[in-house]
């Protein structure tokens, strides 16, 4: 089969696609044909070496894959040939042709969601989910401001907020994607690229303040995000670039709270719970992926680039 291999840490020119042997898997495991893949930034620092303790090159990147059921294990009961599934984790990692799973490490995929929406799921919509419940205890009627809201995890979030009756500020950065995000249901949309943006948003709250804030870019954010706040509000990190400068005060005449987060830290069984939900949501229609664009796997170095870049609408799959 074929697989994306790095063979030591570099830009985006070490991903190459290489003839490597067919996965059998174990008796617990589930053997996918997979038919697209999800790509993450998260993987491109790995890629670069930022994270080189998860992993050893030689590796194939990836965690986020959709597909069909080509063989299962001796004791595995939960799935059979020819079902539809998405993972959230691989044994066997997803830039390939095909990805080994353990069963607790798939579900299913709705009739009426892609492969390619499917792909979209394991990182943005777990992401987003824990972000807003897990993290920030967010609830209904509260504001929640979603920052960099076009992409993959931030149309994750306004999806969430407004099933749960929140009122949802979103900021990107071009007037297509705010276009988009009104079509959504997001009851402001700002341009994150004005500096006025922040006291815009704060005035969308009529006095209330933030009671949530998404940061997705919090080097560049985070100092202006804690004077917008309401009482007891959160700021949950999701994503950064580099350091951020804060003033201490501005959260603490608000008893406000930052709160960073990743997945890697999520324990099995609220995944498990997330995921169930996101499940629910796929099938009943209030949550909906959207897709940017398709390559063919062997465009994994072109695709480690654009992902890292500003303004995409959606999230960006590769299919085998």
């Amino acid at each position: 089969m074929k697989a994306i291999r790095v063979l030591d840490f570099g830009g985006p020119e070490v991903l190459k696609i290489e003839e490597v042997p067919d996965l059998v898997p174990a008796n617990d495991e589930v053997l996918v044909r997979v038919h697209a893949v999800g790509v993450n930034p998260v993987e491109t620092y790995i890629r670069s070496g930022a994270y080189g303790n998860m992993v050893t090159p030689p590796y194939t990147p990836g965690s986020d894959a959709a597909g069909i059921v080509e063989s299962v294990g001796a004791n595995v009961r939960e799935y059979a040939i020819g079902d539809r599934v998405y993972s959230d984790h691989t044994v066997k990692s997803a830039y390939a042709e095909f990805v080994v799973a353990k069963p607790h490490q798939l579900h299913r995929l709705p009739d009426n969601i892609s492969c390619a929406q499917g792909a979209a799921l394991g990182v943005p919509y777990a992401t987003a989910h824990r972000a807003l419940f897990g993290k920030a205890n967010a609830k209904s009627g509260d504001y929640v401001l979603v920052h960099g809201a076009s992409g993959a995890v931030g149309i994750a979030a306004v999806q969430l907020a407004l099933h749960h009756g929140m009122k949802v500020i979103a900021t990107a950065s071009t007037s297509e994607s705010r276009a988009k995000l009104e079509t959504l249901g997001a009851q402001y949309v700002l341009d994150h690229s004005d500096d006025e943006h922040f006291s815009d948003a704060h005035g969308a709250t009529c006095g209330h303040g933030v009671d949530v804030v998404l940061e997705m870019l919090a080097n560049v954010n985070l100092g202006r995000d804690l004077p917008i706040l309401a009482k007891n509000g959160r700021v949950i990190v999701i994503g950064s670039r580099g350091e951020a400068t804060i003033n201490p005060r501005d959260i603490m005449g608000r008893d406000g709270q930052i709160l960073g987060m990743t997945l890697f830290n999520c324990p099995p069984d609220e995944l498990q719970s997330i995921h169930a939900e996101l499940v629910e949501g796929l099938g009943d229609g209030w949550l909906s992926p959207f897709i940017h664009h398709e390559y063919a796997l062997q465009e994994a170095p072109q695709v480690h680039q654009s992902v890292m870049q500003n303004g995409t609408w959606g999230k960006i799959v590769l299919i085998p």
